[in-house]
């Protein structure tokens, strides 16, 4: 891992939530798919892609990928005016964060990390976030590896929970991402790895992960 700086997260002695963020906390590819029609383009669910799957809307011609590099760029540039959060995270992030420190760990260039900052503080999402576009993974480690409380990692990307799997044993894997016609063609997580239907349903993972670390620790090493 590269030099990432990680010295303002301040953990607390109980367990740790690392949540990605487009996709899982806050929408991503309906406002994206609005953003590009505000601007002639389209988005065609042709695979789990970006690039190569947007099309002028005058006359189907694809767009370069230079330009759709571009039009990533704009769209995070602008992320307060489309981004919205996804249904019940706020309710139950704020549940969770009663027994859990949160730190919501992001995909995006630093760069737009403020405006970032700015959309989760709107909708009460105060927690420590880190956005980079290193391999999740060692991230997740240099955070925890020294604590002994149990953690859980959430992300809509297999590659992501692959990396986190790889670095950090026994942490509790979450694959959590919309029913869209995109993410149909996303490549599969591992089978041990847990698809959750939606944040209800990956609380009660969680939850259930927190209660059986706190019992393992409460039983005396034979």
């Amino acid at each position: 891992m590269t030099d990432l700086d990680i010295s303002h997260i301040r953990l607390g002695e109980r367990p740790l939530i690392v949540c990605d963020v487009d996709d899982v906390v806050l929408q991503f590819i309906d406002p994206f798919q609005l953003f590009l029609q505000s601007l002639g383009h389209e988005f065609l669910p042709r695979s789990f892609r970006l690039h190569g799957n947007i099309v002028s809307t005058a006359d189907g011609a694809e767009i370069e990928g230079n330009q759709v590099s571009r039009l990533i760029e704009e769209f995070f540039e602008a992320q307060e005016l489309w981004q919205t959060p996804v249904d019940h995270v706020i309710e139950t992030l704020d549940r969770l964060s009663q027994a859990a420190d949160i730190l919501f760990l992001t995909a995006m260039p630093p760069r737009f990390q403020d405006q970032r900052r700015r959309l989760l503080d709107s909708a009460g999402l105060l927690f420590p976030l880190l956005a980079c576009e290193q391999p999740k993974g060692p991230i997740v480690h240099a955070l925890h590896a020294s604590r002994s409380f149990p953690v859980a990692f959430i992300d809509d990307m297999a590659h992501n929970l692959h990396s986190v799997r790889e670095h950090v044993a026994d942490c509790l894997l979450i694959h959590l991402m919309p029913d869209s016609p995109v993410h149909r063609f996303a490549p599969a997580a591992a089978d041990d790895i847990t698809r959750a239907i939606d944040w209800a349903h990956a609380a009660e993972l969680i939850e259930a992960h927190f209660l059986a670390g706190t019992l393992s620790r409460a039983i005396p090493a034979a």
